[in-house]
């Protein structure tokens, strides 16, 4: 196989106040579906390359059939057809890299965009260029799912910071609902050299 090119790594949350993903079911509540998030979201994933979230996961946007997706699971050996995703592959990442799994959907340069759940979004947290972390203020999931595995006893924040992220902006998306965006980049590389986010 020809040399693969890194992709760029590009994550996408929604949290509450303590940086839950969805309430104890697994359900994401009502109270995280902001429309401005939504509307961000959307115009983010036209732009992406290729979608990576969990088997529980999914964006649910009327544009979502026509997107490049890997789904990972440990049910699959490499990769394997998914049925509800003409344009998606089950995918392993223990056994295939995500650069290999992509491009076997064609997929050899741009945007990876990471969507869900907690071990996907842990799982790349030595590779991300960019996070994006919306959240809603005042909203609480007492034992609900959180972004990353160390949530709670770390704050999301935190985490992206201790991983080589910096918060480059942040900005209100919805006063009336609380919910703001931050905008983290990686401001060096995890060898000390500085580098451009794309």
């Amino acid at each position: 196989m020809d040399q693969l090119m890194p992709l760029f790594i590009e994550g996408y949350a929604i949290v509450s106040e303590d940086g839950m993903l969805a309430d104890d079911r697994g359900v994401m509540p009502a109270e995280l579906m902001v429309e401005a998030d939504q509307k961000f979201l959307s115009d983010e994933l036209d732009q992406a390359s290729v979608l990576v979230h969990g088997r529980h996961s999914h964006e649910f946007q009327a544009r979502s059939p026509e997107r490049w997706r890997l789904i990972a699971t440990r049910k699959v050996t490499t990769l394997a057809p998914t049925p509800a995703f003409p344009r998606g592959l089950f995918w392993n990442p223990a056994n295939v890299s995500l650069e290999e799994a992509a491009a076997q959907l064609g997929v050899r340069d741009g945007r990876a965009a990471i969507l869900a759940g907690t071990e996907v979004y842990g799982l790349f947290l030595d590779r991300y260029d960019a996070f994006h972390l919306s959240r809603v203020a005042g909203l609480r999931l007492l034992h609900g799912r959180p972004v990353f595995p160390q949530v709670p006893q770390m704050t999301p924040e935190y985490i992206l910071q201790t991983s080589g992220l910096s918060q480059a902006s942040q900005m209100i998306l919805d006063a009336s609902r609380s919910t703001t965006l931050s905008n983290w980049i990686l401001n060096k590389s995890r060898n000390g050299m500085t580098v451009k986010a794309a």
